[in-house]
């Protein structure tokens, strides 16, 4: 068995990869910079050959920039929606008994601080979510068309592999840093803010979940738990033994995209995911490497 994984350089494609391969399946790790096959999945000549030769049982579309940001509008066109045609169109040609999942996201849904569940509605409130909704009904269309076409929309997940711009590991880098004698202060907005700490190992193990059974094709992927940014303070903090308070600087004025972001796993919960590693273990698994010579 093989997979194709594009957008394989990032948190979720190096857990997948491994998870795959404890699975005995052969993975072609896609990305734009490095990895075994270096291309663009905007580009579908590209695309095509790649699957055309590779004929895979699975494709997982991770690729994208993970940010709302109208300066990434057309990155996350031609990454998320355009990428997801070229997929579905090549599969559709070429491989058409390939299982293809595509990543969707808990920020493409109107909030309203409810548990959101995959059948709740959109709402086209950043590029990134303009994008994350064309690619479902693309989903759609072309499993209309009799294609095995899966949405897993992912909430908030974390590792040690987050890049620094995330919340979670903006925090957990300064913790490690403070552990090891500096005597810096984190600046953040609203820390009253609620969103899940799902573990990214996780997360990729609910896509396979998802993605190996006929029944379902679209599902909210997360934990159904929502922590405050100061719940994560509480515990990274706690792990070297001081007090959050005397590092942690609040702007003034600052507003939040949202108060709560929580999912509703109902459905992947009934296919029998349920995540492992809960908030204090996702703290020590992100703050203990590194700090070992105080700790």
């Amino acid at each position: 068995m093989n997979a194709l994984i594009f957008g394989a350089n990032g948190q979720d494609g190096y857990f997948l990869t491994d998870l795959l391969h404890e699975k005995n399946i052969e993975t072609v790790n896609v990305s734009r910079h490095s990895g075994d096959t270096v291309g663009s999945i905007s580009d579908f000549n590209f695309v095509e050959n790649l699957i055309k030769k590779e004929q895979p049982e699975y494709i997982f579309h991770l690729a994208a920039n993970s940010t709302t940001r109208h300066d990434a509008l057309f990155e996350n066109h031609e990454t998320i929606s355009t990428g997801t045609l070229n997929i579905l169109e090549a599969v559709k040609c070429h491989s058409p008994d390939t299982k293809v999942f595509l990543t969707g996201s808990g920020v493409q849904f109107k909030n309203k601080g409810s548990p959101i569940k995959e059948t709740d509605e959109f709402e086209a409130n950043s590029p990134y979510s303009v994008a994350r909704i064309q690619s479902v009904y693309a989903a759609r269309y072309f499993r209309s068309l009799g294609l095995k076409v899966y949405v897993g929309y992912l909430f908030h997940h974390e590792s040690r592999l987050r890049k620094p711009n995330h919340v979670s590991q903006m925090i957990a880098l300064a913790v490690k840093r403070i552990a090891n004698g500096s005597n810096e202060h984190i600046e953040l907005g609203n820390i009253s803010v609620e969103k899940e700490w799902t573990f990214a190992g996780d997360t990729v193990k609910g896509i396979f979940t998802l993605i190996e059974q006929d029944d379902v094709f679209e599902a909210v992927i997360g934990s159904g738990v929502s922590y405050s940014i100061e719940d994560w303070l509480e515990q990274c903090f706690g792990i070297i033994g001081k007090d959050w308070r005397n590092y942690v600087h609040l702007r003034d004025g600052f507003i939040p995209e949202y108060i709560r972001l929580v999912s509703n796993p109902e459905t992947m919960n009934s296919l029998g995911w349920h995540p492992n590693v809960g908030l204090k273990d996702l703290a020590q698994i992100m703050i203990m490497q590194g700090t070992e010579k105080i700790l």
